[in-house]
């Protein structure tokens, strides 16, 4: 079998996600993984059928203990979204609910123009986020917004 220099195998399709952390964030490592798998799948970056990296290319990548990429794929399989295929990899199981692109153009335009605004009223990046997460605090207690037991919540970062 072919390798690659990225370590995958030459007649593997690379996994269409790359996990990024943000040690600053207070989040564990295992579930920033597990986020941004929900973001993925949320925003349609991963699809059913398609491989998550190999634990060996994660831990290779970020340097982090491989028990932290098993407990987040462990996780992911818990919630039903993924499972493990002895000798192959991890498989994207199931989707999550997702807006189409045209809606979500229209939507990451309206916040980008939120976000000038904010900014302009002096607001930095982490009052920005302080604000947004009061405003799903508010939607979520009104009763008028999904809560992240039926679907909707945070998500990672995907690149």
């Amino acid at each position: 079998m072919d390798v690659d220099k990225g370590g995958q195998s030459a007649d593997r399709p690379p996994s269409p996600i790359e996990f990024r952390l943000d040690p600053g964030s207070g989040v564990p490592t295992y579930l920033q993984l597990v986020h941004q798998v929900e973001q993925a799948l949320r925003l349609g970056h991963l699809q059913q059928g398609d491989q998550l990296p190999r634990v060996k290319d994660v831990v290779a990548g970020l340097a982090i203990n491989p028990n932290t990429v098993l407990k987040a794929y462990r996780e992911l399989e818990h919630r039903g979204l993924v499972a493990g295929r002895r000798g192959l990899g991890t498989f994207v199981e199931s989707t999550l609910d997702r807006v189409g692109l045209r809606e979500q153009a229209a939507l990451q335009k309206s916040m980008l123009a939120w976000m000038r605004t904010a900014s302009e009223a002096g607001l930095d990046e982490a009052g920005m986020s302080a604000l947004f997460t009061a405003a799903l605090h508010e939607l979520r207690r009104s009763g008028a917004g999904r809560t992240d037991e039926d679907g909707g919540g945070r998500a990672g970062v995907v690149a």
